[in-house]
């Protein structure tokens, strides 16, 4: 019975590895992207549960062991990179060599979500340079009137479906967009911040809607304006971040297909997962908040804030201008394969 029991896990663990290595959009295929850390402790409780239990091997427990063998290296080939034991994609710099930093919050306020006075206060406290809210509606956006006497530049798009977004800067904004790259309801910011030393920063800020069987049932449209991003991101020509909540997670195959593409990089990589989401269960958490950069930038600091309310942390991050520190060349670069891939994406979320 136990061998039995055994294999069937394994079988369905399997299923459950597998199934995401495929380029399908539906919904479920690509939501198990996101369990690849809890599937990796479930599969290596399995593992140990085996070396304890079994004592006369047959070919069942044989096979089954060596699917959860299988599996496991290959849930902890995606994740590995977003841990301390794997070589750091950005350099760190300390606050003392830092030259122009840029401090920025990225926070999903979880709109109907009422304790704006948590977020008001970690603002405070923490104070970035740069603050972007996401699923802020009219109701949040009349709260965050509180801020702008120390964020005068603004961008706000309130909408009650989700997908508002407020951008509040400390720093001057220039050639300001606002965007509806694939769908006519979902929004992004793109703009240039001005640091203190004159040097403009081309920023953009995204929040594309999820798949999920309540709004997409497939990934086409977030995969789509993740692609259309990273196609319009020219990192050779300005210091460039993208920031927000990307409803997908950090190792996922359109994640590394937008960083391929744009050239820019993730500062997770080597230091840690900051997993964002989901603020009240510790169990079934994933980084869905994310900030990626050109090689212009090293890294002063990263911190997922404390929570205010959301079904998100807040996420700090504050990036030094340090010429020479990463290399242009240094995070993931596409071949005609990941290009063929990418337009074949972003034309069908377009049609």
């Amino acid at each position: 019975m136990f061998e039995i029991i055994y294999l069937s896990l394994a079988i369905l663990l399997a299923v459950l590895t597998l199934a995401p290595l495929s380029w399908s959009q539906v919904w479920w295929i690509r939501g198990l992207d996101f369990p690849r850390l809890q599937l990796s402790v479930v599969l290596s409780v399995l593992l140990i549960v085996g070396f304890v239990v079994i004592r006369d091997w047959t070919s069942v427990t044989a096979v089954a062991m060596g699917l959860i063998i299988g599996c496991l290296v290959c849930q902890l080939w995606w994740v590995v990179p977003y841990t301390a034991l794997f070589p750091k994609e950005v350099k760190a710099v300390d606050v003392g060599g830092a030259g122009a930093r840029l401090r920025i919050m990225t926070a999903n306020v979880l709109t109907p979500n009422r304790n704006s006075d948590g977020l008001i206060k970690l603002v405070r406290d923490y104070t970035p340079d740069v603050l972007v809210t996401l699923e802020s509606d009219g109701w949040w956006g009349e709260q965050l009137e509180a801020i702008e006497e120390n964020y005068p530049h603004t961008v706000k798009v309130p909408l009650d479906n989700l997908y508002g977004m407020h951008l509040y800067s400390r720093l001057p904004l220039s050639d300001i967009s606002i965007e509806y790259l694939i769908e006519d309801d979902k929004p992004s910011i793109h703009c240039f911040i001005e640091l203190p030393t004159g040097q403009k920063v081309k920023a953009h800020f995204v929040h594309p809607a999820p798949p999920s069987p309540t709004e997409n049932e497939e990934s086409e449209e977030r995969d789509g304006e993740l692609l259309l991003v990273a196609k319009h991101v020219e990192p050779e020509k300005h210091p460039t971040i993208v920031t927000g909540d990307l409803n997908d997670v950090a190792w996922s195959r359109t994640t590394l297909l937008f960083r391929k593409l744009s050239g820019l990089l993730d500062p997770r990589v080597g230091r840690g997962m900051f997993n964002t989401f989901h603020a009240d269960y510790w169990f079934a958490r994933w980084p869905l908040d994310h900030i990626f950069h050109s090689h212009h930038f090293a890294l002063v600091s990263m911190t997922r804030l404390p929570g205010f309310g959301s079904d998100h942390f807040p996420l700090l991050t504050e990036l030094a201008l340090a010429p020479g520190e990463n290399g242009a060349g240094d995070g993931p670069s596409p071949d005609k394969d990941d290009k063929e891939a990418a337009d074949e994406i972003v034309d069908k979320a377009m049609a």
